[in-house]
């Protein structure tokens, strides 16, 4: 068994698309980041949109609230975005909710744009088959699908009924229709034993599923969930699995969080990857959700290039952590949020509040640095970022 085994059942389309649209456009939209970082430059190397804050479920910790606006991207607004990025040499986009799949123009975005690639953020809980082969006609989408828990920990990790048996039904739909296939875990005490087991892995290998997404539990939104979060020796016994586990799986393992020679980093704070919300504002990630800027502003890319709240942020955060403030240290952003006269992006009142009242917990910034060992990974890390800290 191999790697490649699982991305030959995929459609050949779907494979070219892959190779041209998110390697090579992907390696070359890196060394344009990197340039331009060089010289100052504030664009983002990737963009993740949140298309809709409207979803069908209510996942314990999460960031999104849509109980008094329910927001769906204008299609106008999201092809703004794109071509902005295009601009720049960036073709890759993460598509971000509440649940994408709620949002009714999604796939005349991803024909439009059929020389970008596109990670389709979702819980599977609404990905049908006619969904699967609009995809597969595509070919430049690869869907993320959640997957929280089993039978007893999914229902009460997405507060839904029969999750995980309707989400491993998504991935059997969309590996069937020959779709590059991606299952997400966000790992917290609840899932973390199936998370860290070779059984979990091997399972999802041979359902044909190519990529595992491991993201640490960040406890957010009205219901944080903080009794969930992984305390330093779980998450140093999740970055030894990961590394261990890229010597000896079938599949390909990707992390949000360490470099090639271990040392935590932050992708908001490096400028890799920046979030437009529902709405338009432009935050650092999803969790944080503080804004100065929206896309109705005017130009995406000016916007950006003239942000002095995007500046600061990379600026300060280096002088705080490499790990993620919004764990370690959340008041802070509140005081930073005031210092930059910026709003509260969240659509909840309590979010400024609930910065300041949140315990402070520990993130991958407090693990032991393990290099990676798989010579293929490391070279991933060194050349392209191999990670997108979108979803946690």
């Amino acid at each position: 068994m191999s790697v490649y085994s699982n991305f030959k059942r995929a459609d050949r389309k779907c494979r070219r698309k892959f190779l041209t649209n998110m390697v090579w456009k992907g390696w070359l939209g890196f060394i344009k980041f990197r340039k331009r970082v060089r010289h100052g430059s504030l664009f983002p190397a990737f963009q993740f949109i949140s298309v809709t804050n409207d979803c069908n479920l209510k996942c314990q910790g999460c960031w999104v609230y849509n109980e008094t606006v329910k927001d769906y991207m204008e299609p106008d607004r999201i092809d703004s975005i794109i071509v902005a990025g295009k601009k720049y040499g960036s073709f890759f986009f993460g598509i971000l909710g509440g649940e994408p799949l709620m949002h009714p123009h999604l796939t005349s975005i991803f024909s439009k744009h059929s020389d970008c690639y596109f990670q389709l953020f979702t819980n599977g809980t609404l990905f049908t088959r006619s969904l699967a082969i609009k995809l597969r006609e595509t070919g430049n989408v690869t869907p993320l699908i959640s997957l929280e828990g089993d039978e007893q920990v999914a229902d009460i990790r997405r507060g839904g009924h029969r999750i995980y048996s309707r989400t491993l039904e998504a991935v059997r739909t969309s590996v069937e229709e020959g779709l590059i296939t991606g299952v997400a875990i966000s790992v917290c005490k609840s899932n973390l034993d199936m998370a860290l087991s070779d059984e979990f892995v091997n399972m999802l290998h041979n359902l044909g599923v190519l990529y595992i997404w491991y993201y640490i539990y960040r406890p957010a939104g009205n219901n944080p969930n903080y009794e969930l979060s992984l305390n330093a020796d779980e998450i140093y016994s999740l970055r030894k699995f990961l590394v261990n586990g890229r010597q000896k799986f079938p599949v390909i393992l990707i992390d949000s969080y360490w470099r090639a020679n271990g040392e935590p980093f932050c992708p908001a704070s490096d400028g890799l990857s920046h979030h437009i919300n529902p709405a338009g504002y432009i935050e650092p990630c999803p969790v944080v959700q503080i804004a100065r800027e929206n896309i109705l502003q005017g130009q995406v890319d000016k916007i950006y290039e003239n942000s002095e709240f995007l500046r600061g942020f990379r600026n300060e955060i280096h002088h705080k952590t490499k790990g993620c403030i919004f764990m370690e240290e959340p008041a802070w952003l509140r005081t930073f949020a005031d210092r930059q006269q910026a709003m509260n992006s969240s659509n909840r009142s309590e979010y400024f509040t609930d910065l300041e009242k949140a315990p402070l917990l520990p993130s991958h910034g407090s693990c032991q640095i393990i290099p990676e060992k798989n010579l293929l990974y490391k070279i991933a890390k060194r050349t392209a970022f191999f990670g997108m800290g979108a979803y946690g």
